[in-house]
């Protein structure tokens, strides 16, 4: 298994994403104490921490980004996985999931965000400003999933300039349970106010049951988009394969995507990968947090770069990859 590069002893560390701003990178990542003994129990008990680094290998940990909101709120429970973007002013927006439960315990997500001049302190804009919705969005109410899916916040420019767009964690209405998964899509004018619009992908009998933190790049002049899903939330076609993060062939970054199309990047002893272009010299790295040891129990901690390339169609990971470049 890959290398660490970043965990806490006394914590699990697991879902992350990173902001650059010119001099050092950023890591945010979700984590939990160990003393709860039970690694399911983490995210129920997530917050948003943060560390920097100059070189991608060595991070120092600094003050938490994040924290749940008191009871009532749209994050009273915890807060999950998200992105970070700078807007033309120099504000940094932190884009994070809210987690609360609904009266029948099931849990509610949906998504809010956070502002900061500096990357350091963070202040909570009044949330959520968005939220599943019909006819495009599954809820709670449909009764065919383990939660109200909408979270991953993945926030980018539009590449023609006209505001921002948003991708989603979401599922359908309709389809079959293990394929309604798709990626919810929102834009925006100013990053505060969001519109909500239809999903970007659809239903698939060869699908996924949730496109878990989505992250859509061009790599190299090639768009891609990434995802995760495990076998048990996957279709039967799917589930075979094993796979950890996911990569899906893009026509561009608001696609069409071609689901169906979609190869393993790691297997699922590696989970939430996430691309970076490096600073220096423009390659683009993956990483991704060690989800499963050979026993197939929760291990957690940001894996140690490893360098993308495209293998005729297909992106690859490693330094054999790098070799054969």
């Amino acid at each position: 298994m890959t290398g660490v590069a970043f965990d806490l002893p006394g914590s699990w560390v697991w879902d992350f994403w990173f902001a650059d701003d010119g001099e050092r990178y950023h890591l945010f990542f979700l984590y939990a104490s160990r003393a709860l003994h039970d690694p399911d129990a983490r995210h129920y008990r997530a917050s948003v921490g943060h560390a920097v680094s100059d070189d991608l290998r060595t991070w120092t940990q600094v003050p938490d980004a994040l924290v749940r909101s008191d009871a009532v709120a749209f994050d009273d429970l915890a807060t999950w996985t998200g992105s970070t973007v700078r807007a033309d002013d120099g504000t940094w927006f932190l884009f994070y999931t809210g987690s609360t439960l609904a009266a029948e315990g099931k849990n509610i997500q949906t998504i809010g965000y956070a502002t900061s001049a500096d990357l350091v302190t963070w202040t909570k804009q009044p949330g959520p400003v968005l939220r599943a919705q019909g006819p495009w969005y599954e809820t709670i109410d449909s009764g065919a999933w383990h939660d109200e899916a909408f979270r991953d916040p993945w926030v980018f420019r539009d590449p023609d300039g006209d505001g921002w767009h948003m991708l989603v964690t979401a599922r359908a209405p309709e389809g079959p349970e293990l394929g309604r998964g798709v990626i919810g899509h929102a834009w925006s004018a100013d990053l505060r106010t969001w519109e909500l619009r239809p999903p970007l992908t659809a239903p698939s009998a060869n699908g996924f049951g949730q496109l878990e933190v989505t992250q859509v790049e061009v790599v190299d002049g090639r768009p891609v988009l990434l995802f995760s899903c495990l076998a048990e939330h996957s279709t039967p076609a799917r589930a075979e394969a094993r796979g950890g993060t996911w990569a899906v062939p893009a026509a561009g970054l608001l696609g069409p995507f071609d689901i169906d199309g979609a190869y393993p990047l790691t297997d699922e002893r590696l989970y939430v990968g996430r691309l970076l272009r490096r600073r220096d010299d423009g390659q683009w790295l993956l990483f991704a947090f060690r989800n499963a040891d050979e026993a197939g129990e929760f291990v957690g901690g940001v894996t140690e770069p490893v360098p993308v390339f495209w293998d005729g169609g297909r992106l690859v990971a490693g330094e054999a990859a790098a070799a054969d470049a």
